[in-house]
């Protein structure tokens, strides 16, 4: 690298390089203090799997947003079309198979939990929870176009499955209100 080289560079990079000299450092120390400066810049944020963002589930009752969990995927409720019972009560997990549970609200409850890439875009091998009876099931999850998510529950073995399709739904969703929120 030229000392011109470096000198526009350093121009360049001129915030995280003041007080730098080109000539008296020579082109390796610029290219020392460039390499330190880019260093320091942000880390691009990371890609979202296809399968990641907001779906609406096959009842069109609620929606559930996916998104990473460490290496692996989980996805909670942030919408429901009633979220309320007849009195007016924020729906709460009433067959969790854990009485403790029972109380929790169901927006902003984690349904879908440890789902791993399994190849391209299909992540299996993780759970899916269904509020509406409290059973717990083996999941599959694999984009059917850019707007379609086929989601298939199965207990141990994919020969007794059944598969749904959710529809992404747009960004603006509006968020369920939540305890903590």
């Amino acid at each position: 690298m030229t000392g011109s080289h470096c000198k526009a560079l350093m121009s360049h990079l001129r915030a995280p390089l003041q007080g730098c000299l080109p000539a008296a450092l020579g082109a390796a120390g610029c290219l020392c203090l460039a390499g330190g400066a880019l260093a320091q810049q942000p880390a691009a944020p990371p890609v979202l799997p296809a399968v990641a963002g907001l779906w609406l589930d096959d009842s069109g009752d609620g929606i559930v947003e996916i998104l990473p969990c460490g290496d692996r995927l989980c996805g909670r409720i942030v919408w429901l079309k009633a979220p309320t019972d007849k009195a007016g009560r924020p729906l709460t997990d009433g067959y969790n198979p854990d009485a403790r549970k029972r109380g929790q609200p169901i927006c902003g409850l984690q349904v879908l939990g440890d789902l791993k890439r399994v190849g391209g875009n299909t992540w299996d091998a993780g759970w899916i929870y269904d509020p509406k009876d409290g059973k717990s099931y083996d999941v599959e999850i694999k984009p059917r176009g850019p707007d379609r998510l086929q989601v298939t529950g199965y207990l141990g073995v994919k020969f007794l499955s059944e598969s749904f399709i959710w529809t992404r739904a747009p960004d603006t969703t509006p968020r369920c209100v939540t305890a903590a929120g």
